[in-house]
């Protein structure tokens, strides 16, 4: 599942959360998120596009901003600045080298399709979950999108720990109207979420997800914007910390029936424009 997106994004900040006993069940609500949810998962489906586009991506241990190019093989990118700064040439070479062992490696090439597998089912059991796990209302409408608020629903048993802290979330959803496609969801975990009575691990209260979408072309929408503040524990003593913001822009299509090998062409032509654009 290309969208990818649901898995987690965890961030940002909205209007105060309802008690559980104020929040009841709007049924206009919870059928706008069904047809969304269904829509998406038609349009994913259906959904073989490729892209290339710039992604910039902050973590506590610093910025990196890449190009990346989609292919039906798999993903290339290469990162072009670090902090800020353009790499310099040995840097750009050993990018272009580390990108030429992935093209010419079949197993690191099983990997990331087998990683990117998983994410993709990871990321549609939770947006299958959306309509029952919370109790949604209508928060503000327009002729072009609709606001829904959720809170957890506390009559739902989530199916796995990653479910579990899915479900502990509330916050809320922007849906366009025209086409009945998730634009926006902004979530807060209001609750802390442990495992084994906390022995095996623990995700805090107040860890937040921001994840913002927009259409590339006729029916075909991807991640823009995704911000993700959680915090916790894991197996005892083990910190967790999940801190990243990526914004991802100047998207292009990528030529049909494109190669790795293309692709990593591609990417060591162009590593200048791309910079010179940050």
């Amino acid at each position: 599942m290309r969208t990818g997106w649901i898995v987690f994004g965890l961030a940002s900040c909205f209007l105060p959360v309802l008690l559980h006993a104020q929040q009841r069940q709007d049924a206009k609500a919870q059928a706008i998120v069904r047809t969304a949810v269904q829509t998406e998962l038609v349009a994913d489906r259906d959904d073989h596009s490729r892209w290339q586009y710039r992604d910039l991506d902050r973590k506590p241990d610093g910025e990196a901003l890449y190009h990346v190019v989609e292919t039906d093989h798999g993903s290339v990118k290469k990162k072009l600045r670090a902090n800020g700064r353009p790499l310099s040439p040995d840097e750009l070479r050993a990018e272009d080298e580390r990108i030429r062992s992935f093209v010419n490696d079949p197993g690191l090439q099983a990997k990331q399709h087998k990683d990117s597998e998983q994410d993709d089912k990871r990321a549609e059991n939770m947006l299958r979950m959306l309509p029952d796990a919370f109790l949604w209302t209508v928060k503000s409408e327009t002729p072009q999108a609709v606001t829904l608020g959720f809170t957890p629903n506390p009559d739902f048993s989530p199916p796995s720990m990653e479910a579990r802290v899915f479900a502990a979330m509330a916050g809320e959803i922007v849906v366009d109207k025209t086409q009945n496609r998730l634009q926006t969801i902004k979530g807060r975990l209001i609750h802390d979420v442990k495992f084994g009575f906390g022995l095996l691990g623990r995700m805090n209260e107040g860890g937040t997800f921001n994840v913002e979408r927009r259409e590339l072309a006729p029916g075909v929408w991807q991640i823009t914007e995704s911000h993700v503040h959680i915090n916790g524990r894991a197996l005892l003593f083990k910190s967790i910390s999940e801190q990243e913001d990526e914004v991802k822009s100047e998207f292009r299509p990528t030529p049909p029936a494109t190669t790795l090998q293309q692709a990593a062409t591609m990417l060591k032509a162009e590593p200048t424009s791309l910079s010179a654009q940050r």
